[in-house]
């Protein structure tokens, strides 16, 4: 479809080929060294040229329009008045015959699926009519794809005669799908490069050949060059290695030695210590024993010192309470002898008062009888 649309005659009034965008990109590298590659013209000064460039340009801004007829379709309501009911007429008609073919596309493909998968299980005779009969339908596809070509072209004609709407058209770029982008780009490029292999004159291209060629030359001379360098430098680096790895088992072999020196050394002395370390040890278990023993002797002093202290404490208690009870019986024993002392003592008071009574009375009694007398 893009070769037919490339081939689409000037049906608008183009610009004007002298104000067109014919400049090449040229590369940023430094001009002396790039100058050979560089067009000595930066316009186009023949009509053929101009032509070509003309078409070149048409056929870009053709397929900038074309790649946009799937946003308009679908976006139809609100581009109708930015660009005409005639525009918007064909493309919705454009559309619906995308769709049928489209729909016709999927449905004979999902058909052909199917008769490939049913190909084992039918006969051949049955196969082949089915076959045919779905390849005679592919080829009623070829009317509605002219169709579609030439609506194609009918929108292209509405749009290129209405610039105003082929610009507005041109301002949705970004709905443009990322492979029609591509497209664009790809078709931009051409564009550079043809624009500058037009600038180009014989004599500049014989130049450039020449140029090229010597460039050529020079890369291989410097690649020979480089090839060597670096056979030099490979052998150089082997020669290094296989001295670095004589030198790195050299001192290998010294920290070996060094390690078998310092590890039997240390193999000695941990022999040393491992034999003190035994001694030790057999005197701390003859300590251990000898604690053991102390302990237990311990132990039994400290029972027999505590049955000790029990039993003196408890001779202690007793003697306290012998003591406690004799004192009480020389309490009372004293308590008793005093009494006893105090009850004589009253009984002789008494005897012996009793005696100077009578005593009295029986010297009244002679005084009596002497006064009698």
């Amino acid at each position: 479809m893009a070769l037919d649309i490339v081939g689409v005659a000037p049906l608008y009034q183009g610009p004007d080929i002298n104000r067109m965008r014919l400049t090449a990109e040229l590369s940023q590298k430094p001009a002396s060294l790039l100058k050979p590659l560089v067009p000595l013209k930066s316009k186009l000064t023949t009509i053929e040229t101009k032509r070509i460039m003309s078409v070149l340009d048409e056929t870009i801004h053709k397929v900038e329009l074309v790649t946009l007829l799937s946003y308009m379709g679908a976006n139809y309501e609100t581009l109708e008045k930015m660009l005409g009911g005639d525009i918007i007429k064909a493309v919705r008609e454009h559309e619906d015959l995308c769709h049928t073919l489209l729909d016709s596309i999927i449905y004979l493909q999902d058909k052909e699926r199917r008769l490939q998968e049913e190909e084992e299980y039918e006969e051949e005779g049955l196969f082949r009519n089915r076959l045919f009969s779905l390849e005679l339908q592919k080829s009623h596809l070829l009317p509605l794809m002219l169709q579609i070509k030439e609506s194609t072209k009918d929108i292209l004609r509405l749009l290129l005669n209405n610039p105003q709407a082929a610009s507005l058209a041109q301002t949705h770029t970004l709905s443009r799908s990322v492979e029609a982008q591509n497209f664009i780009d790809c078709l931009m490029e051409l564009r550079g490069f043809l624009f500058e292999k037009l600038l180009t004159s014989p004599m500049e291209a014989r130049d450039r050949s020449q140029f090229i060629q010597d460039i050529d030359r020079r890369n291989k001379r410097n690649q020979e060059i480089i090839n060597t360098l670096e056979n030099e430098l490979a052998a150089i680096m082997r020669n290094r290695e296989a001295e670095k790895k004589y030198k790195v088992e050299t001192e290998i072999e010294n920290w070996i030695q060094k390690y078998d020196m310092e590890m039997g050394e240390k193999q000695v002395e941990y022999e040393e210590l491992d034999l003190i370390h035994k001694e030790e040890k057999i005197q701390l278990e003859e300590l251990k024993q000898k604690h053991n023993v102390l302990v237990e002797e311990f132990s039994q002093i400290r029972a027999e010192q505590e049955v000790n202290a029990k039993k003196r404490i408890e001779a202690e208690q007793e003697m306290l309470h012998m003591v406690r009870a004799a004192t009480l019986i020389q309490a009372l024993w004293k308590g008793y002898l005093v009494r006893s002392m105090l009850k004589s003592r009253k009984k002789k008071r008494s005897k012996s008062k009793g005696k100077v009574r009578k005593g009295k009375g029986k010297g009244k009694g002679k005084e009596k009888g002497k006064g009698k007398k």
